[in-house]
């Protein structure tokens, strides 16, 4: 039996879309994104619909339902559901502060005293990727370890007042569960969500993953995931495969085998404050519906999944790359139109027109370059005697694109609302503007420097 949220009714199709259907779909979104592989689920009610596998893994092999691919933030459901299965068995209250359990979770702020379980989860706990030393926690390589390297840090708000997404959250949530269910992470969730739900090829052992996949202007490069989560973490170390989050599209529907009660699903569904964000859900509009939805972004992998508990529907789109555009979101949207009975657009052309854009201005700089070493002794020639300060905007406007690579990494962590952005990242799924910008700012240095040169020697020879 469904459980009830509150959200509007969602339409069921008549004539529930056929599972060759989904799979014709399917093989064309993978040619209209151009992606190396995809896999996804499709469910409804108690059934899984369609789970099937396209395209190849960096090994060249056929990507199937049962292929291990890891989630990313879709881990954080998971998460909360470890937590949640502690809290129907007495062990943990979602509104008493999380050092009682874990008293080893110190800040510098004071205020992280008062966080309770439900903030955590929530994402209302005040922890920001602006007020913690992300970078020194990511190296961590163990959740104790990570918990340990927040001591430094401060909130940045009081904890209950403010919403804000930080992966900090679920990795102490994770923790919390360690402690408290009193094994590893990774044991318990293994004991308690993926065995009881017949989810046999999940774990947070990335161990057996393929490399995912970057694009470089059309070119899909295979490379090892940047791993921030070498422990298995609560907030982007699932790995798991379709036909698996088949059975969890199923338990998150309120239907088949049940890993928390009704009150606690229910309670992990629920939206909270103007986010709109439950734990490890946020309700989300698609077309004329309401799912509750979850993407996750890692360096070489993508994915998303969503559910409408009011009609027994459930999607998920994994994807062994990531790109500068989420496909696998694309996909998922025409997922949900099929189940209404609907024709859906093949998704594709978002990543390409990126990046058909970017190679472009990359290929245009690398062009004005060359032109201007080679017409810089002219540039000299012709501007012999001017003042300097005449010419000062020229020399401003070169230093332009070499300021915007210095700034790079920080500009991007503005645009990521303070998450902490590193060089290594910016070599991944942004690796065509990085190129990009790389570009222009060679070529503005080496035409600053070929002027440079040539202004000394016209001026020698006066």
């Amino acid at each position: 039996m469904a459980v009830a949220l509150g959200l509007s009714a969602s339409p069921v199709s008549a004539a529930r879309p056929a599972s060759d259907d989904i799979a014709a779909y399917l093989d064309r979104a993978l040619e209209g994104t151009g992606v190396p592989g995809l896999a996804a689920v499709v469910t409804y009610q108690d059934e899984i619909v369609h789970a099937s596998g396209h395209g190849v893994d960096a090994d060249g092999q056929a990507i199937t339902e049962h292929t291990p691919m890891r989630v990313a933030s879709l881990s954080k459901s998971f998460t909360a559901a470890a937590v949640l299965t502690l809290v129907d068995d007495g062990r943990i209250a979602l509104d008493t502060p999380v050092v009682e359990y874990l008293p080893e979770f110190r800040m510098a702020d004071d205020r992280a005293r008062r966080i309770t379980v439900r903030q955590v989860l929530n994402q209302t706990s005040g922890l920001s990727d602006t007020g913690v030393d992300v970078v020194a926690a990511e190296r961590a390589t163990s959740l104790a370890d990570y918990v340990a390297a927040l001591h430094d840090g401060s909130l940045a708000s009081d904890p209950g007042t403010r919403w804000e997404y930080c992966n900090a959250n679920y990795e102490v949530a994770a923790r919390l569960v360690e402690v408290v269910g009193g094994q590893p992470f990774g044991d318990y969730l293994r004991e308690h969500v993926f065995t009881p739900l017949g989810m046999s090829r999940s774990t947070v052992n990335a161990d057996e993953v393929k490399p995912g996949h970057n694009s470089l202007f059309g070119l899909w490069l295979a490379r090892p995931e940047l791993d921030r989560n070498r422990y298995g973490g609560g907030a982007g170390g699932v790995v798991t495969t379709a036909h698996d989050l088949g059975r969890w599209l199923i338990a998150q529907n309120g239907l088949g085998p049940a890993v928390v009660t009704p009150e606690s699903l229910a309670v992990m569904h629920r939206p909270v404050g103007e986010a709109e964000y439950g734990m490890g859900w946020g309700l989300q509009r698609i077309g004329d519906r309401d799912l509750l939805v979850h993407s996750g972004n890692l360096f070489t992998y993508t994915a998303v999944q969503a559910v409408d508990p009011a009609s027994g529907w459930g999607f998920a789109v994994l994807l062994n790359s990531a790109g500068l555009h989420d496909d696998a979101y694309d996909v998922l949207v025409g997922l949900v139109e099929l189940s209404g009975g609907r024709t859906p657009e093949i998704p594709g052309g978002g990543r390409q027109g990126a990046e058909l854009a970017l190679g472009l201005l990359a290929f245009a700089a690398t062009g004005l370059g060359v032109l201007g070493v080679m017409r810089s002794r002219r540039w000299a020639r012709r501007r012999a005697g001017t003042a300097w300060w005449r010419t000062l905007p020229r020399w401003a406007a070169l230093g332009v694109p070499i300021v915007l690579l210095v700034a790079y990494p920080e500009l991007a962590s503005v645009l990521m609302n303070g998450r902490t952005v590193t060089w290594a990242q910016v070599t991944y799924f942004a690796l065509p503007l990085t190129v990009t910008l790389a570009a222009a700012a060679l070529a503005a240095t080496a035409t600053v420097v070929a002027r440079v040169i040539a202004v000394r020697s016209v001026e020698s020879t006066r």
